[in-house]
């Protein structure tokens, strides 16, 4: 238990009263102050040292005498985050890690020298003021990773993991929050002439590229990208934010992919509605957990909110049978809330495997104005995400895209993830440094389509 150096109440030279304290090291502690801020009090000789070292400036610490110590503070409100490095949230939205990097870099341009991973962040002086205990050194590459993932101990030079950790932010966002910090994210893969169609220059553009999926990249820019990056000028003509979408088509035919591309592409936070996460079998409690949702995404607008399995909760009232009359609530919080979100810069998109279970209600423009199939992929659209995915790993000048692509046209785009990935391993095994053709046909011959009759497949593989 964290004794408080100054009792409830106490106001400090700048007039905030402190609350409970919530962390402390050898020469300082934080507290909440009344109104929802913090405060940093250290003692005379820690806020001596930082102005010595120069990251902190003359009047920025207030002293005052307490109980015979002379102490110094620093308060904040509400606005302003203000707390150990190792103790924080991480971030909310980029702007919070915009800033965040922003006193990383700060502070490495006074002091390059004292360790950071235990030192207290003042956003309000844009600085990581360090506190010199004596616990082991972590790279300042591993503290930013730290915090931005909250709490996994990964450095920003491993780029890939990184944006792994962090789906909710857009790698051009990611890239820029690392620029801000003083490093540079790991640079883009080196594709082959054998995978130079993977990211055309469209990307690099302000272009959403969705790799084999031409036709819904195209309808996704100018329906959703164009729209959010010239608002003004759709405004002026009435357009205003993006109308939601439905995506339905078979299982495996890249609904779910092409979403996260988006989310990661606009770098909005994004929540998710999903039967597994919200449906109750409770009276009354499904609509609050919708309802919830909504809230928060509106709260943390511009996002995106994605509707999985649609059919799950907007199935047809008439279908409903028994059950009916709670249907018939849940899909009128739906009918009220899809038009709100919309009206606060939330994206609605949904998504089904069966549109033909989905209520007229749901369907009509007003509600959904954008119902688009995804259907299986094209030989053109196969080859296309796989100039992608083997063009982001090490692989063979030798391998024959369009052979493979032609073996794939007309299987679901998750059967050539899989074949990508199993050749990888298959490559690994092998002790290959790189994928190449053979690892690419083995895989192949051991992923059957669904449609293979069970006799005929392996251990393993549905």
């Amino acid at each position: 238990m964290v004794d408080p150096w100054l009792p409830v109440g106490y106001v400090l030279p700048d007039g905030a009263a402190v609350a409970r304290v919530i962390r402390e090291g050898a020469d300082w502690q934080i507290f909440e102050t009344r109104g929802d801020g913090h405060a940093l009090v250290a003692t005379e000789a820690l806020a001596r040292r930082w102005l010595a070292a120069g990251v902190v400036e003359a009047g920025a610490l207030a002293p005052f005498a307490f109980g015979g110590a002379t102490l110094a503070a620093l308060s904040c409100g509400a606005g302003h985050a203000l707390g150990s490095v190792d103790g924080i949230p991480s971030p909310r939205n980029k702007n919070e890690a915009l800033a965040f990097a922003d006193a990383l870099r700060a502070t490495r341009a006074i002091d390059r020298d004292s360790a950071l991973h235990d030192a207290i962040y003042v956003e309000r002086l844009t600085r990581l003021l360090p506190t010199y205990s004596l616990s082991a050194r972590v790279p300042d590459d591993v503290v930013l990773g730290a915090w931005l993932t909250g709490g996994v101990p990964v450095s920003v030079n491993a780029f890939r993991r990184l944006r792994s950790l962090m789906g909710w932010m857009g790698e051009p966002h990611l890239r820029e929050v690392l620029d801000h910090a003083g490093f540079t994210a790991g640079a883009a893969p080196e594709v082959s002439p054998a995978a130079e169609g993977a990211r055309p220059a469209a990307a690099q553009a302000g272009r959403f590229v969705l790799a084999g999926r031409p036709e819904l990249e195209n309808f996704l820019n100018e329906h959703v990208v164009d729209i959010v990056t010239n608002r003004e000028r759709y405004a002026t003509l009435g357009v205003g934010f993006p109308a939601p979408i439905i995506l339905h088509g078979p299982p495996g035919c890249g609904k779910t992919f092409a979403v996260e591309r988006l989310v990661e592409f606009l770098g909005w936070p994004s929540f998710a509605i999903q039967a597994s996460t919200v449906a109750s079998p409770y009276i009354h409690e499904t609509s609050r957990k919708v309802a919830d949702v909504f809230n928060r995404a509106m709260q943390q607008a511009p996002s995106v909110l994605i509707i999985d399995e649609m059919e799950a909760f907007l199935a047809d009232r008439e279908r409903g049978g028994a059950s009916s009359h709670h249907r018939v609530e849940e899909v009128a919080e739906f009918l009220r809330r899809i038009p709100e979100a919309t009206g606060n810069d939330v994206l609605v998109i949904a998504m089904t495997n069966r549109i033909d279970m989905i209520d007229p209600a749901i369907l009509r423009r007003g509600r959904f104005d954008h119902v688009v199939k995804v259907d299986m992929a094209s030989e053109p659209e196969v080859r296309a995400l796989l100039n992608t995915l083997v063009g982001e790993l090490p692989h063979d000048r030798g391998v024959d895209v369009p052979a493979l692509a032609a073996r794939l046209a007309g299987r679901p785009l998750s059967d050539v993830t899989f074949v990508v990935r199993e050749a990888a391993r298959l490559a690994a095994r092998a002790g290959k440094s790189a994928i190449d053709q053979t690892s690419l046909m083995q895989a192949l011959g051991e992923t059957p389509a669904r449609d293979t009759p069970a006799a005929s497949r392996k251990i393993g593989f549905l």
